[in-house]
C-alpha cells in the first residue's frame, strides 16, 4: 500500500477534524472534557483501523479482486470485532467516568453494539466514499492520458505508413528524371525535404498553421503527379485566407492519400482530384473529390487504416466538435471534413 503526499495531507486532516469533534462536540454536553479526550484518544486509532482494514483490505483485494463473498463475509465479521471494540471502551473505560451508573446493564447488549458499529461504520463508509471518488478520477485521468497516447500513436502510424511507399517511389522517381537531366529534378528535392521536415518537426506539435498543412499537401500532390503525368488532373483551391487558423497535423494527408489510392492509381484514363478548404459559420471545411475509374470498386474507398486512423483521432482530438463524410457515387468519390472551432491565432475570426 503506497500513500503519496497528497493523500497522506488528506487524511491527516480529516482525521484531527474528527478527533477534534469527537472530543469537544461530545464534552460539550457534560464538560467532561477529560474523559471525551480519552475517548477521542482511544477511538480516532480504532476507526482509522477499521478504515484501513475495510477499504485497503477487503475491498482492494476482495471486493475489486472479484470476492465479493469473502468481502462480506470479512466486512460482517469486522464490523462485528471492532463493535465490540468499541463497546469495551466505552463500558470499562468511559461510562464509569461519565455515568457510572450505565455499568448496571449488561456488557454484550446488542443494541448498544448496533450503535458501536453505526457509530464506528459511518466514518468507515465517509472514508470510503472519498477512496471511490479519487480511484475514479485516477481511473479518469488515465484514461485521458491513455486516449492521448493512443491518438499519439495513430498519429506515428499515419506518418510510417506514408514513409516507406511513397518516399521510396519518390527517390526512384526523382532519380529517373535526374538522370535526363529534367529541369524539375531541383524543385521536387526541395519539396521532398520540406515534406520530411513536416513529418520530423511540425507534425510534432498539438495543432500547426492551416498554412503548413496546405503546404504541406501541395509538397505531396507535386511529388505523387511524377508518376501519373498528363493523364492526371489536381486542382487545390483555397476558398477562404488559411492565416491565422491552426489545427491539428495530417488531417488533409489521410483525405488526399485515398483519393489517389483508390481513385488515379486505379486508372489508366483521364483522371482527376480536387481539393477545396473553405470556412463557413465558423468551422473549417475540407473536400476531397476523386475520379472513379470505369467499372472500378469504390467499397474500399471508404474505408482504409489512413481515414479509420482519422476518424479515431478526430473522436478525440475534436470531440463533438466535427463531422466526417464519405459519399460515394458512380464516377466520383467525395470525402468532407467539417471542424467546429477552430483554433484561431490573434483571435481572428474565421469568415465565409
Amino acid at each position: 500500500m503506497t500513500v503519496n503526499s497528497k493523500t497522506f495531507k488528506t487524511n491527516l486532516i480529516f482525521w484531527t477534524c474528527y478527533f477534534l469533534y469527537e472530543w469537544l462536540a461530545n464534552s460539550a454536553y457534560d464538560n467532561a472534557y477529560g474523559a471525551h479526550l480519552l475517548a477521542a484518544s482511544l477511538f480516532t486509532p480504532l476507526i482509522i483501523l477499521a478504515t484501513i482494514f475495510t477499504i485497503y483490505f477487503l475491498l482492494r483485494y476482495y471486493f475489486n479482486g472479484g470476492e465479493k463473498w469473502k468481502f462480506w463475509v470479512g466486512l460482517i465479521a469486522s464490523m462485528l470485532v471492532f463493535g465490540v471494540l468499541r463497546r469495551t471502551i466505552n463500558y470499562f473505560l468511559i461510562y464509569p467516568m461519565i455515568w457510572p451508573d450505565s455499568r448496571n446493564a449488561p456488557y454484550i447488549l446488542p443494541v448498544k453494539i448496533l450503535f458501536e458499529i453505526v457509530n464506528t461504520y459511518l466514518i468507515v463508509a465517509l472514508n470510503a466514499m472519498f477512496y471511490f471518488t479519487q480511484a475514479w478520477y485516477e481511473q479518469q485521468r488515465l484514461a485521458q492520458s491513455l486516449q492521448k497516447d493512443k491518438a499519439e500513436a495513430q498519429l506515428e502510424l499515419l506518418k510510417s505508413q506514408v514513409q516507406p511507399h511513397f518516399i521510396f517511389n519518390t527517390l526512384n522517381n526523382i532519380y529517373s528524371l535526374s538522370t535526363q537531366n529534367n529541369s524539375k529534378t531541383p524543385d521536387l528535392i526541395f519539396r521532398l525535404s520540406s515534406l520530411l521536415s513536416y513529418m520530423l518537426y511540425d507534425s510534432k506539435q498539438d495543432t500547426i498553421p492551416l498554412t503548413k498543412e496546405i503546404e504541406y499537401i501541395s509538397n505531396y500532390i507535386e511529388l505523387e503527379k511524377i508518376r501519373y503525368g498528363e493523364r492526371l488532373d489536381v486542382s487545390m483551391n483555397i476558398l477562404m485566407d488559411p492565416d491565422h487558423i491552426r489545427i491539428a497535423p495530417f488531417l488533409m494527408l489521410p483525405l488526399v492519400e485515398n483519393s489517389f489510392k483508390h481513385g488515379a492509381s486505379h486508372s489508366i484514363e483521364h483522371c482527376w482530384i480536387r481539393i477545396d478548404v473553405l470556412a463557413r459559420e465558423g468551422a473549417l471545411i475540407i473536400k476531397v473529390e476523386n475520379s472513379i475509374p470505369i467499372n472500378g470498386c469504390i467499397q474500399h474507398a471508404k474505408s482504409g487504416i489512413g481515414t479509420d486512423n482519422l476518424r479515431k483521432r478526430l473522436e478525440y482530438i475534436y470531440p463533438r466538435k466535427h463531422e466526417f463524410r464519405c459519399i460515394a457515387e458512380e464516377q466520383s468519390f467525395l470525402a468532407t471534413l467539417k471542424i467546429k472551432d477552430v483554433v484561431h491565432e490573434n483571435k481572428v475570426p474565421v469568415s465565409g
